[in-house]
Parts: structure tokens; C-alpha cells; sequence
């Protein structure tokens, strides 16, 4: 019979330590995390609704706010120094059992916003803020909207630089002095500044339509890098960009850090292949450079969200 032996006092001894390594780590993740979620700026933005919708619906807004940009910062990102508060972006992400599906939703969009009559569907933001854009949302789509995340200029910029750039293979040359942009064809890494005016040059021949698509496939490359191991283990790359987001982003009263981790694990589904990007389907321009939805196709497309199902592509816009 083989005889028992104890472990020796080292290997007691290591196995102690890495215990006590390992309590200290968790320990120091743990609060961190409840400092950034201590950190975020939180405003009552969902509204209320009778709408009911199975998954989970994120509406993702990037704003054009200036707030935290120095004279020089403005004018080094070409974003100009107008007053005020617009929606430059605006984005539904739908998680659910059937996949994950980004939605852009065109600024220009012509919808009811309700106390003011039909507008830009950007203007809700500026006449209401962020409750009365999820308003809008909710009445134009049918959807029920349980977290809001909005993201200014500063925050944008940030991010990219936190996690060292992010990789895009740029079909064509773009040069567009009001977005501050000037970038080449190719695969190449875009800091923060090249970045932000990548997303919000409009001088391409498809115009918003390339707009909306370039913000997904940026704003899905970004958190996909953003969770990636190599950038969850590097303190250097995850403590500058969680400041960076947390300092500059805004989310619901209720919305929790937890939330935005969740977030960013269903935009890299879509990113890495397994959900779907699309833009809602358009019937044509309308009046003063408005966008008319395609009321089938859309319905088509919320419905199948509503029920959390796998859109069909018929309903798919540009």
C-alpha cells in the first residue's frame, strides 16, 4: 500500500500565497468596478411605455456634446464649438435567444415625436433629451426600451485611444475638412481623432446611408477590441479606457455597470459574425432632407423583434 504523504511546508506555503494573491485580485476587480459604476453619469431616460418586447433593447445614442472639450480640443477633432446638445448617432441593438441585431436608425428619419408633431427624429433630443428620443423610439418601432447609453465627442475619443486604435479596412480614400478627415485606402489602425471624423463624414457617394453603416462596423470593432483578453488583463489599456467611458458616458437612472458589459458582450456577437447589422428600410427621401421608412419592411423588421426573432432579410435596410 503506498504510503501517504503530507505536502511539505513550501508547497502549503505557495498554495497559501496564491490564495491570498488571488482574494487580493478579486478584491481589487470588485471595487473597481463599483468605483466606475459609482462614476457614471445616469439621467431619467426611459420612459414609460405599453409596449412589451421579449430580449433586451439597448438604445445607443452618440451625441455631438462638446462638455469636457477644451478650445483646442475642438478645434484639433473639427467638431466645431455650436451650443446645444443633438443626436449624432442613433442605434437599436436588440440580445435575445434568436441572435443579436444592430439596427442604425437614421438621424434624418421622419417620425412622430409626440407634443411636437413629425421631425428629424434627432430633434426629439433636442426638444425633450433622452426621454423624450426614447419616447420617440418606442412609439415609432413598437419596441420596449430597457437601457439607454449615450456617448459624447470627449468619451469617443478616448475609448479608441484607450485600447491603442482600432483596425478598419477602409474601401476608399475619404478627405473631408469638416469632419477633420484625410485617411487612405487600406486596412489600417485609426486613433481616437481619425476615428471620430471616420464616423461622421457624410462625403462619401452613399452619404448617411455609408454613414450609419461605417458607425456600426466602427462602434463593433471598437467593443470587440474593448473585450478582447488582451485588453481585459492589461491594466495599462482597461483602467484608461473604463475612466474614459465611465467619465464621459451616460446611461439610465437604473442602468448599472453590469449593464454596459452586457451591452458590449452582444456587440461582439454581432461583430464577430454570429448577429446581424443593419439599417432600417427607407422608401425614399422626403421634404427638407427627411427619410421616409419603409412602414411594411420596418414593421416587419420591429415585429420580428418584438417577438424575438431572427428578422427576415427582406426587411433589412441599406
Amino acid at each position: 500500500m503506498p504510503e501517504f504523504r503530507r505536502p511539505s511546508l513550501n508547497l502549503r506555503f505557495l498554495r497559501g500565497r496564491w490564495k491570498a494573491i488571488l482574494i487580493v485580485l478579486l478584491v481589487a476587480v470588485v471595487g473597481f468596478g463599483v468605483y466606475l459604476d459609482a462614476n457614471l453619469t445616469r439621467v431619467d431616460a426611459l420612459a414609460d411605455t405599453e409596449n412589451s418586447s421579449d430580449g433586451t433593447n439597448y438604445l445607443i445614442v452618440g451625441s455631438d456634446s462638446r462638455d469636457g472639450l477644451s478650445a483646442e480640443d475642438e478645434e484639433r477633432l473639427a467638431t466645431g464649438d455650436a451650443a446645444g446638445q443633438r443626436t449624432d448617432t442613433i442605434m437599436l441593438l436588440h440580445s435575445g435567444s434568436s441572435g443579436d441585431v444592430l439596427v442604425s436608425i437614421p438621424r434624418d428619419s421622419y417620425v412622430p415625436i409626440p407634443g411636437k408633431g413629425s421631425n428629424k427624429i434627432n430633434a426629439a433630443y433636442a426638444f425633450g433629451g433622452p426621454q423624450l428620443l426614447v419616447e420617440t423610439v418606442q412609439n415609432a418601432t413598437g419596441l420596449k426600451i430597457d437601457h439607454y447609453v449615450e456617448v459624447g465627442f470627449g468619451g469617443f475619443v478616448g475609448a479608441v485611444d484607450a485600447v491603442g486604435g482600432v483596425n478598419m479596412c477602409i474601401p476608399e480614400a475619404i478627405k473631408d475638412p469638416k469632419a477633420g478627415l484625410d485617411v487612405q485606402a487600406g486596412c489600417q489602425d485609426l486613433d481616437g481623432q481619425t476615428a471620430l471624423g471616420y464616423v461622421r463624414t457624410r462625403a462619401t457617394p452613399g452619404s448617411d446611408f455609408d454613414r450609419v453603416k461605417r458607425q456600426r462596423e466602427f462602434l463593433s470593432a471598437l467593443l470587440q477590441k474593448a473585450t478582447s483578453p488582451l485588453t481585459l488583463i492589461n491594466p495599462f489599456r482597461m483602467v484608461p479606457l473604463a475612466n474614459s467611458l465611465t467619465g464621459t458616458i451616460t446611461v439610465d437612472s437604473g442602468d448599472h455597470i453590469w449593464n454596459l458589459a452586457g451591452l458590449a458582450f452582444a456587440m461582439k456577437g454581432v461583430s464577430g459574425g454570429d448577429g446581424v447589422q443593419t439599417t432600417v428600410p427607407v422608401a425614399g427621401a422626403g421634404a427638407g432632407s427627411t427619410l421616409r421608412w419603409d412602414k411594411t419592411r420596418a414593421a416587419g423588421l420591429w415585429g420580428a423583434l418584438a417577438k424575438d426573432e431572427a428578422p427576415s432579410k427582406s426587411d433589412f435596410g441599406p
